[in-house]
């Protein structure tokens, strides 16, 4: 029994040394990896729009708490972050109708500057991972006092987009309404 036992242990042991040798492993390219972030960005874009049409034109000024911004703000504020953060990441120079407090630019408040400002900040993104040059993606670049690279700038950019419309999510909730289907895919 020990013997049947130990021949099971070893040829499985040998599958799975030969099923993960090299001739079996895809491989990713600098272009596989460029069309997956395009591919990400363009469904963050269109999620992040399905959010600003959940909530009302009316609403847009709403606040869940005194102390924080309210819905435009924070949609401008990722907005805001968007360019910024692609812009140290890409070397890509920034629109100029991104000033630099837009979150408190009274004539960005209502709902279709919001959405100006919004999908140009996606566009923007799109355009300079197009456009960027992945062999430089281990650069250091500086940015709040600190020194990440290129690609890890481009994912913090991308993470933080994410987490403000996460947040906004309790505003459209608050309103209720049920926000957008999550979108992974």
């Amino acid at each position: 029994m020990k013997k049947i036992i130990g021949r099971a242990c070893f040829f499985l042991c040998l599958s799975t040394f030969v099923f993960l040798l090299p001739g079996n492993a895809q491989t990713l390219s600098v272009d596989d990896i460029k069309a997956q972030m395009v591919k990400d960005w363009e469904r963050a874009r269109s999620y992040t729009v399905d959010y600003l049409n959940a909530m009302p034109a009316d609403k847009y000024s709403y606040k869940a708490v005194d102390s924080i911004r309210n819905f435009a703000q924070q949609m401008l504020h990722l907005a805001q972050g968007n360019v910024f953060l692609m812009s140290n990441a890409s070397d890509n120079k920034p629109p100029a109708y991104v000033s630099a407090d837009l979150e408190h630019s009274a004539g960005a408040q209502l709902k279709d500057s919001v959405m100006f400002y919004v999908t140009n900040s996606y566009d923007y993104c799109i355009s300079a991972v197009k456009g960027a040059d992945l062999a430089k993606m281990g650069e250091k670049t500086k940015v709040f006092g600190m020194e990440p690279t290129r690609m890890a700038l481009m994912m913090k950019t991308f993470e933080h987009q994410t987490h403000h419309r996460g947040q906004v999510t309790i505003y459209i909730r608050l309103q209720g309404i049920k926000p957008p289907n999550e979108r992974l895919f």
